[in-house]
C-alpha cells in the first residue's frame, strides 16, 4: 500500500511522524514543493519522502490535511481518483475574532462537500478529532490506546482506514455515515472533536 499526505502543517506532520514510527513508508507534499520539506523529512527519518502534490495524490491511500479554506485549491487539477481512498483529516473551521467558527455548509457534512471535489475518490473522515500534539504522540496512554473516529458512506473504505489506524497503534471506532460524522466528530461543534479519548482493554 502506497500512502501520500497532502499538507505538511501540524496535522500532516503528526500523521507522517506516526507512519514513520510504525515503519510505514509515505510521501508528503505541500504547495511550496519538495525542497521546502527537506528538513522535515530528515527529522522524520527513513520511509518518509517529500514529493509534489500530483505524485502524493496517486498513492493508494491519500491523507488530505490542509487548512479548510485552501482544500479546493490544493486538489484542483488533479487527475480523477479512480477508486483510491482519501482520508479527510480536515476540519471545516474558519478563524475569526472569537476563535474557531464553523464554515457555512448549509447543514451538510464537510466530507460530503469535499467529496464533490474529488471525482472517483472513496472518502473517509478520520484523523481530525485529536489535537496534533496528541496525534503525534505515542498511541498508548495510561494502559490503553488513543481513539480515532471514522465516518463515511463507503463501508469497505472505512474498513481499510480502520485497519491502517490499528497498524499505527490506535483504536478505530466507526461512527457511521457522513451525517453521523457531522453530528459527532466535525469541528467545531461535534462533541467528539478535540477529545483525547483512550480505550482500555
Amino acid at each position: 500500500m502506497k500512502i501520500g499526505i497532502i499538507g505538511a502543517g501540524n496535522i500532516g506532520q503528526a500523521i507522517a511522524k506516526r507512519l514513520a514510527r510504525a515503519g510505514i513508508p509515505a510521501s508528503i507534499a505541500n504547495s511550496r514543493g519538495p525542497s521546502s520539506l527537506s528538513s522535515l523529512v530528515r527529522e522524520l527519518g527513513a520511509g518518509i519522502t517529500a514529493t509534489e502534490i500530483e505524485v502524493a495524490s496517486k498513492a493508494d491511500v491519500v491523507f488530505l490535511a490542509v487548512p479548510w479554506h485552501i482544500y479546493a485549491e490544493a486538489v484542483s487539477g488533479l487527475a480523477p481518483w479512480g477508486g483510491r481512498i482519501v482520508i479527510d483529516a480536515m476540519n471545516a473551521a474558519i478563524v475569526g475574532p472569537d476563535g474557531f467558527q464553523p464554515a457555512d455548509l448549509g447543514g451538510r457534512p464537510s466530507s460530503s462537500v469535499v467529496a464533490e471535489q474529488l471525482t472517483g475518490a472513496r472518502l473517509v473522515k478520520a484523523f481530525n478529532t485529536l489535537p496534533a500534539a496528541a496525534l503525534a504522540s505515542e498511541p498508548g496512554a495510561d494502559g490503553g490506546k488513543r481513539v480515532l473516529f471514522v465516518s463515511g458512506d463507503d463501508a469497505s473504505a472505512k474498513r481499510e482506514v480502520a485497519q491502517l489506524i490499528e497498524r499505527l497503534g490506535f483504536v478505530a471506532i466507526d461512527l457511521g455515515d457522513f451525517e453521523m460524522g457531522r453530528r459527532l466528530q466535525q469541528f467545531p461543534g461535534g462533541p467528539l472533536a478535540g477529545r483525547n479519548m483512550v480505550q482500555f482493554p
